[in-house]
């Protein structure tokens, strides 16, 4: 059989489980989505919960499904490494070999120099820290020197904040395009971020114009293969960014979770895309980065709510598929960092079979495998497709 669309959807950060390969990362015990349900005395997730999230693994408050609507599974990481680029990448199909580089101490001076001698500007900071701090803490001097503020995180990246007075959107924006044809080879990070803030002194606050700017892929993606089959394909949220924006046909920026859903739910209502790829940030960037288990909770239930809109609308030929790209466990307090686990996998369609346990998958990229195959078209994807047994 022939699918129509595909609807993939990441829910950023929200892993079952630690992966085999977890004590390497210090990710031992790391279970983000059932170890939230506990610290909040269970999810109302009914949603994902009749699809088949309580059937890959123990999820307070969402029991196993009997039988499920969709086929379930969860899948491994084989590429190195635990952060949003290269799970993206991977389940699109590119497994990278070598971990992004990290800067936990900042980056090199003879880096920042050279950085500063390109873009001619000074920077501060250069420490790993959260940026809605340090901006507080280093805004009244950036504001006084013009100096841009430079931070890092756990995660592969290079983060550029400025006040929008100082810096308009578009004028940060070059400087960090600067800054990623500089972060190359052995200081190659994952993406380089423009972070515009605005407000004075005590009352900092970021502004919605982040832009992100992603390493290109090594290779074709799931959505190079879709375009030069002139099939259209559109990215939600920071989709757009982490593919340096190759192999999209349309993208759509937003700023928070509820945002992303507005667009899907137009997307999947309103229009013929051959792939509609969205991204879910807020369980990364404002509650497991934050060890904020109570507002990652309440995040995973307006999920949930969003995808029954989406089931709802969903076309006869549809194929949804809800995963994860890594885990980000806000109950490990003693680290804010994402965590190496395994990724939930559901797969959902009018036409397709429902409840097959598709087992533990070896890479993400089955995904990617799996989404050419069902529009039949030719490949040489790394993953092992799934197409076979969803299909009555």
């Amino acid at each position: 059989m022939t699918i129509g669309r595909t609807i993939l959807v990441v829910a950023d950060a929200c892993g079952v489980g630690e992966a085999p390969d977890a004590a390497r990362y210090g990710d031992l015990g790391a279970a983000t989505v059932p170890h939230v349900a506990e610290a909040v005395g269970g999810l109302d997730m009914y949603t994902c919960g009749r699809l088949g999230l309580g059937n890959i693994v123990p999820v307070e408050g969402v029991p196993p499904a009997a039988p499920p609507r969709a086929c379930f599974g969860k899948l491994a990481e084989k590429s190195a490494g635990k952060d949003s680029t290269s799970g993206h990448w991977e389940m699109a199909g590119v497994i990278v070999d070598k971990p992004f580089p990290v800067f936990p101490r900042g980056f090199p001076r003879e880096l920042v120099q050279e950085f500063e001698r390109r873009s001619g500007v000074g920077v501060i900071g250069n420490v790993a820290t959260s940026g809605t701090e340090i901006i507080q803490k280093l805004g009244f001097a950036h504001l006084e020197t013009k100096a841009l503020i430079l931070y890092t995180s756990a995660d592969s990246v290079f983060q550029l904040a400025a006040h929008e007075r100082l810096y308009p959107p578009e004028r940060l924006y070059e400087i960090c395009q600067i800054a990623r044809e500089l972060l190359q080879g052995e200081y190659g990070v994952g993406r380089v971020i423009a972070r515009p803030f605005e407000g004075e002194p005590g009352n900092f606050r970021r502004t919605r114009n982040r832009r992100d700017f992603s390493l290109v892929p090594p290779h074709d993606t799931i959505l190079d293969l879709f375009t030069k089959h002139n099939l259209r394909t559109v990215g939600i949220g920071k989709i757009g960014d982490l593919f340096a924006g190759r192999g999209l046909t349309d993208k759509v920026k937003t700023e928070n979770n509820r945002d992303v859903a507005g667009a899907l739910i137009q997307a999947v209502e309103e229009t013929d895309y051959d792939l509609i790829f969205a991204n879910f940030v807020d369980f990364d960037e404002l509650h497991g980065h934050r060890n904020n288990a109570i507002g990652f909770a309440r995040a995973l239930e307006d999920f949930d709510l969003a995808m029954e809109e989406v089931v709802e609308e969903m076309r006869p030929d549809d194929m949804l598929i809800i995963t994860a790209d890594h885990g980000c466990d806000p109950t490990m307090t003693s680290s804010t960092d994402h965590t190496r686990e395994y990724v939930p996998l559901l797969v959902y369609g009018r036409q397709l079979a429902s409840g097959i346990d598709l087992g533990t998958r070896e890479t993400f990229a089955d995904i990617a495998a799996t989404i050419a195959d069902a529009r039949g078209l030719p490949h040489q994807f790394p993953g092992r497709s799934f197409m076979k047994d969803i299909t009555p």
